[in-house]
């Protein structure tokens, strides 16, 4: 009987390279453990918790739809979730169950590991959407000192983001979006445009400037044609599928008491496996 039981849990949840990620550590560092793909309709999120404890979890990922509704059933949640108004991460803690973000981790890690430095001269962002990602991303980059415009074609949700978040976070309609990017030191597209089955993002990327840095932190495709219109004009890229990885360091952490790595090996793994099973990725 397997001891230590993780999960990742959606609706849909199919998709996740989640169990991939936490199967290869287990793997490498020799743990006894499980990671499980769990598909939980909202309808069924109160009867999971009610049944937590005795199932034997140990924790696990949360992703959409239920990164708000979880926080019910916790019985506190820290302050990186506090300040992003969601849940990606459940571990226990004393007896007490408890809920985290580390999005924002992982968005940072990424950066920080494949264009080393990028914060010591960025002064400006531009996050392009008003959703989960883009609170991960005006959090993580609030945090470096960034100043951050949020550009969404609904001006009224990117308002109410940059409420929450206060000085240094501002909201701008679509219309504004050139003009922010005379002065743009990286740009993030946090929307899921761009993605196998979405379309592709129209922006025209003449403004930005010539050294400014572009992110999507989509991954499936894992050359956008956003990413791929900046390569091709000289700017520097990154691409979202170790935003992935390095999130998943801290929950493996809690869980398997074992701080893993985020490796060339691993990151190899993910990217034959998305081309192998997505046409044109």
């Amino acid at each position: 009987m397997v001891s230590k039981r993780a999960f990742v849990m959606g609706h849909p949840i199919a998709h996740s390279r989640s169990p991939m990620l936490h199967g290869y550590w287990l793997t490498r560092y020799g743990l006894e453990g499980s990671y499980e793909r769990l598909d939980i309709p909202p309808q069924e999120l109160d009867a999971f918790f009610a049944d937590f404890r005795n199932a034997g979890w140990i924790g696990g990922n949360v992703t959409v739809p239920h990164k708000t509704s979880v926080i019910p059933h916790l019985d506190r949640i820290d302050d990186d979730a506090t300040k992003m108004g969601a849940v990606n991460t459940i571990w226990w803690q004393d007896g007490a169950l408890l809920g985290g973000n580390t999005d924002a981790i992982g968005f940072l890690g990424n950066i920080d590991e494949l264009v080393p430095g990028w914060d010591k001269t960025a002064r400006r962002a531009v996050i392009l959407g008003a959703g989960g990602a883009t609170r991960a991303a005006a959090y993580g980059l609030q945090s470096r000192g960034l100043d951050v415009a949020l550009c969404n074609r609904t001006p009224s949700k990117a308002q109410k983001l940059a409420d929450h978040f206060g000085a240094g976070v501002s909201a701008h309609a679509m219309e504004e979006l050139a003009g922010l990017l005379e002065n743009c030191d990286l740009l993030v597209n946090a929307t899921s445009l761009g993605m196998i089955g979405q379309p592709a993002h129209d922006i025209d990327l003449a403004p930005l400037k010539k050294d400014a840095i572009v992110y999507d932190v989509v991954y499936v495709p894992l050359e956008t044609d956003l990413l791929k219109k900046a390569r091709e004009k000289g700017h520097r890229t990154v691409d979202g599928l170790g935003m992935l990885l390095h999130q998943g360091v801290e929950g493996f952490s809690r869980w398997f008491r074992t701080r893993p790595e985020v490796t060339a090996e691993l990151r190899q793994l993910l990217i034959d496996d998305i081309r192998a099973k997505t046409p044109g990725a």
